[in-house]
């Protein structure tokens, strides 16, 4: 198909502000149907979940809605879709749980790659539990996550493996398939952070191989909620904390407190959403949403090729990460500014950048970009067009020294 970024953009209220939104990656704008969806079940009126009166039970759908839809985006089945807040907040839950199985002289196997979401709550379980935490180095000079270096990290010992599918900074999209393969034959477990990757490919967590993928709706033009999945047998084998008269069962004893119904409805909208990018897409939701995330991948590449092109070619820009496969990610500094100074004269243009370290705490520090104020990041997402990245290389040309271009 031909991707209509102008039907894409027109369903989406916030972007007639002016603004140039490159920030994506930081979390999207969201279309007319997720306010829509969140608007309507507010005036539909509902309740707390499992009660005997009409808006409880519309609570109880829009619950199964939203696992369906998590579901049918990620190929997982309800019955192992988590919910909550956000994906940090989960991740920790999963390493307390995890954690308890573990004996000291085990081993975790983190990577400099993720988003510190991914890495702290594996190394503080580690340290609780007397177990070895084992580093995966990225080849700095491409920002690439070498699949080949498991297999001198993992032993007998191993317990998981916690890796991106995209680094939140760089794009940098490794071989997870055959990193959770090479944890898969020592018996270890392997957690996926899908929340950069999610918005930008088509996602199978069972051709991933990953026995847990966890993904944030507000990346993909959904509300502020997280989630996990997981093969409902394996979290049927782990009890997390949980309050007595909790539900018991799964997914539901991972879920802490009564969720926000509305938010949920509106998550359920945002996967039908993604579902519609190519309206020429036919079958279930499961195989639209394929299609349609098949079409954004090919659009953002083409997108960002034009964005790494015109950075690439600024004498007064240095970028970092050149992956062989990469979500539609810039990091660059500009000489003469701090990433702060670039983010607030580009603000000032009417163009929206992130600066500092975004929380890939320890790729930042492998760049030696850290404790100096990190990088400037750009991250594409379908909604973006040509003019914004047109946008963005002009103000970004206006901070060229004289006699630099």
């Amino acid at each position: 198909m031909s991707f209509d970024v102008s039907r894409v953009r027109a369903a989406y209220p916030a972007l007639s502000d002016g603004y140039a939104y490159l920030d994506g990656a930081a979390g999207t704008q969201v279309p007319s149907a997720v306010i829509e969806a969140i608007a309507d079940a507010y005036r539909a009126g509902i309740g707390n979940a499992g009660g005997a009166f009409p808006a409880s039970r519309r609570s109880d759908v829009i619950l199964a809605e939203c696992r369906r839809a998590v579901a049918d985006l990620t190929g997982a089945v309800p019955e192992g879709v988590i919910l909550g807040p956000n994906m940090t907040t989960l991740t920790y839950r999963l390493a307390e749980t995890l954690s308890r199985q573990w004996e000291p002289g085990d081993e975790v196997v983190v990577s400099r790659l993720d988003h510190d979401a991914n890495v702290r709550p594996w190394v503080q379980a580690a340290a609780r539990r007397g177990a070895v935490v084992r580093w995966a180095e990225v080849d700095i000079s491409t920002a690439e996550l070498p699949s080949g270096q498991y297999a001198g990290l993992l032993s007998e010992r191993t317990r998981l493996v916690a890796v991106t599918a995209a680094s939140n900074i760089v794009g940098t999209r490794p071989d997870v398939a055959a990193i959770a393969a090479a944890a898969h034959a020592v018996g270890a477990l392997c957690y996926v952070d899908g929340v950069h990757a999610t918005p930008h490919v088509p996602v199978d967590v069972g051709a991933l191989g990953a026995d847990f993928y966890a993904t944030s709706a507000y990346k993909w033009s959904g509300p502020h909620i997280g989630t996990v999945v997981a093969d409902p047998g394996l979290l049927e084998r782990l009890s997390p904390d949980k309050l007595v008269p909790a539900p018991g069962g799964v997914p539901g004893r991972f879920e802490r407190g009564t969720p926000g119904f509305a938010d949920l409805a509106g998550v359920a909208a945002a996967v039908e959403h993604l579902a519609s990018l190519d309206p020429s897409a036919t079958g279930s939701r499961r195989e639209r949403v394929q299609a349609s995330m098949a079409a954004v991948e090919q659009y953002e590449t083409e997108l960002f090729a034009r964005l790494l092109g015109g950075l690439s070619a600024m004498g007064h820009v240095t970028l970092y990460g050149k992956a062989a496969r990469r979500a539609p990610t810039a990091f660059f500094t500009v000489a003469g500014y701090s990433p702060r100074e670039v983010a607030e004269r580009l603000a000032a243009r009417k163009v929206n950048v992130w600066n500092g370290d975004n929380y890939a705490w320890e790729l930042t520090g492998a760049f030696g970009l850290r404790d100096s104020g990190g990088a400037v990041r750009a991250g594409l997402v379908h909604y973006n067009d040509e003019s914004e990245v047109d946008w963005l290389l002009a103000a970004v040309a206006e901070l060229a020294p004289d006699g630099v271009r």
